[in-house]
């Protein structure tokens, strides 16, 4: 029999907390520990399981069998199992088999809260407690101003099994080679951060990691806990941010996880209607019970705390806002008042925003949210979800249905760029060029540009440069940055023998160029949330396809005027119309030579003329290149 602690981890916990849905470090009590007690070595495990009536560590210390470690229910009501085993510690592999009281049924968990899992196909726990020494003070002391919402924020979104192959053993790379390959190459592309999709322990490859088992662990498809705390110091070493997929939103039926997990429905919703994912064929969580609130917000606060991570992109969020989310009539009911919110949602996503910016100010939360809900991005005390930023789902729908336009039809839906200023400013907007839009049948970014292959780069950069100009944070998938040409596939490696070819090595320097430009010019950033930060000069151009406008900063010295041309014409001494009397110099045009383009449209210095145009006293003759965008700015 497993020998009960005589003063448990939960001694000093608080059981109102984590029934009422407010104790947010559960981590630190529930799972396996590494422990002493009367001087005898071994592991303290504590479980979750209020239908239970019998629990057993079964393990490879055991030879897997539920009679010698059985664990012992605490008195207070709370459901809590716990128990110490001794001698058992760093590596030994367990689940808990737990006996229900409904309907006798028995079922076989991996522990919630296990640090590490086996590598899948394997399912089970494993025990495991590290002593990584941490060298990223410089960044978590300074990393406030990194991840400002008045900063450069350039995202490059990564699938770290695909990103990179070693090819003379034919397999990805670990976490400790990534801390080198990775991060170098992310660095030198002067991106701010870097966004993994989830890296949570997940049982299915083809899920991309979008449905998890194991939420406090990081897979073991790329090594250990330790190695992965590694990759992300040595990018905080080269003051490169992380941004972890988190997915609350539904976890998969797998028999090792979180579903029927005490033979009730203990994490998911007991109604199919609001408990289960048609869609992903997947369990949806209960979000009016406390303790599974305290369960999401503790892993929230987790990988926050536990592996220095800077932000937490939220998947699916709208799935989780509606309760008619991917549903028919008759398939979903209405919430108390007779709309289609699901209350209980939302009101989880305000209490764990609230607690992850109480607890770490310096971070940031980003939601994947495609709907028009309101104030996603703004505070809860005002009424908002409390997030810090929000997918610009519409413009990127929208700009990539423009640019997959052949230019000579482009002047009939000029408003499909300028739309989105209409709405820019009512959220803090991301703009995500994500993994989403480069599957499916949907073609690489470059592959759904039209024309020669010129012209196709051309666009690309085109997109690129309206993308890095227009307001909000930006975020780019991993290959778009050197026009990756096929689909991405999650089995294989980038195509980064394409680099040997100009055209991809030139999209890579313009994308390297861009990162720079936008970190450097304030214009570009510091009111990249505020309608202070944009003014047209003119949308109204589409006979020709061209687009001015002015980014501003905090210095109207540090304006820039950005002039974007949506067709191979030239546009050769194009008047417009400037805010002030000055000199402006080009410090940007995407159609150099070294970026594949003609390099034959540049600007020399220009100076404006007492000449009104555009509703502005003063103007300038520039060259707009075909397919290109230039910047201005004031000398």
């Amino acid at each position: 029999m497993a020998e009960v602690l005589s003063h448990s981890f939960f001694t000093e916990f608080d059981i109102n907390l984590f029934k009422s849905g407010k104790h947010y470090r559960l981590y630190e009590k529930f799972g396996s520990h590494i422990t002493t007690v009367n001087g005898v070595e071994g592991t303290y495990f504590a479980v979750w399981a209020p239908s239970a009536k019998a629990v057993s560590v079964i393990g490879d210390f055991n030879f897997w069998t539920e009679n010698d470690h059985k664990l012992q229910v605490r008195w207070d009501a709370s459901g809590i199992w716990e128990g110490f085993i001794p001698n058992v510690g760093n590596g030994n592999i367990y689940k808990y088999k737990i006996k229900s009281h409904h309907n006798e049924v028995t079922t076989e968990k991996a522990d919630p809260y296990a640090r590490r899992c086996e590598h899948p196909p394997k399912t089970a726990s494993i025990v495991w407690e590290d002593d990584y020494n941490w060298e990223d003070n410089n960044w978590m002391k300074t990393r406030k101003a990194h991840n400002a919402l008045d900063a450069p924020y350039s995202v490059y979104e990564v699938h770290l099994g695909s990103w990179k192959m070693q090819i003379e053993e034919n397999r990805f790379l670990s976490y400790v080679e990534l801390a080198d390959d990775l991060v170098k190459y992310v660095k030198d592309m002067n991106f701010t951060h870097v966004e993994l999709m989830p890296i949570m322990e997940y049982p299915y490859d083809p899920s991309w990691g979008y449905q998890l088992t194991g939420y406090f662990a990081p897979t073991s498809r790329f090594g250990y806990p330790e190695e992965f705390k590694l990759l992300v110091d040595k990018l905080h070493q080269n003051d490169i941010g992380i941004i972890l997929d988190w997915v609350p939103s539904h976890f998969p039926e797998d028999p090792h996880g979180l579903g029927f997990f005490d033979g009730s429905c203990l994490y998911e919703h007991p109604d199919k209607q609001r408990g289960y994912h048609q869609d992903w064929k997947s369990l949806i969580f209960n979000y009016g019970r406390n303790e599974v609130k305290s369960f999401l917000i503790s892993n929230a606060l987790f990988w926050l705390d536990q592996y220095h991570a800077d932000g937490l992109r939220v998947d699916a969020v709208a799935s989780m806002l509606f309760l008619d989310y991917s549903r028919k009539d008759g398939e979903w009911e209405p919430n108390m008042f007779g709309g289609r919110e699901n209350l209980e949602a939302i009101s989880f996503m305000r209490e764990m925003n609230e607690a992850v910016y109480e607890n770490y100010p310096d971070v940031q939360t980003i939601a994947e949210e495609s709907t028009s809900f309101p104030m996603v991005s703004k505070p809860t005390f005002i009424g908002g979800l409390g997030f810090g930023m929000k997918w610009m789902m519409g413009w990127m729908h929208d700009t990539l249905q423009y640019f997959a336009k052949e230019p000579i039809y482009r002047k009939h839906h000029q408003n499909d760029l300028t739309f989105s200023m209409t709405y820019a400013f009512t959220e803090n907007f991301m703009l995500p060029l994500s993994h989403d839009e480069v599957v499916y049948g949907k073609r690489s970014l470059l592959g759904r540009m039209p024309g020669d292959e010129w012209q196709r780069f051309a666009n690309l950069r085109l997109l690129y440069s309206y993308m890095f100009t227009h307001p909000g944070t930006k975020l780019l998938f991993q290959g778009a940055e050197f026009g990756q040409s096929e689909e991405w596939n999650f089995r294989q490696s980038l195509d980064w023998h394409l680099l040997q070819y100009k055209p991809h090595k030139g999209l890579q320097e313009f994308i390297k160029d861009l990162n720079k430009l936008y970190k450097t010019e304030s214009a570009l950033y510091e009111k990249q949330f505020s309608a202070d930060g944009f003014e047209w000069i003119d949308y109204n151009d589409s006979e020709n396809s061209v687009l001015v406008y002015i980014r501003k900063g905090n210095d109207s010295k540090d304006d820039l005027i950005v002039a974007c041309n949506m067709t191979p014409i030239p546009r050769e001494s194009y008047k417009l119309g400037v805010p002030r009397v000055g000199k402006l110099k080009e410090i940007f045009n995407s159609d150099l030579k070294k970026y594949f383009g003609g390099g034959e449209y540049k600007n020399k210095i220009k100076t404006s003329k007492a000449e009104p145009w555009q509703f502005r006293d003063n103007s300038i003759k520039a060259n707009i290149p075909p397919l290109g965008m230039v910047i201005l700015k004031y000398q």
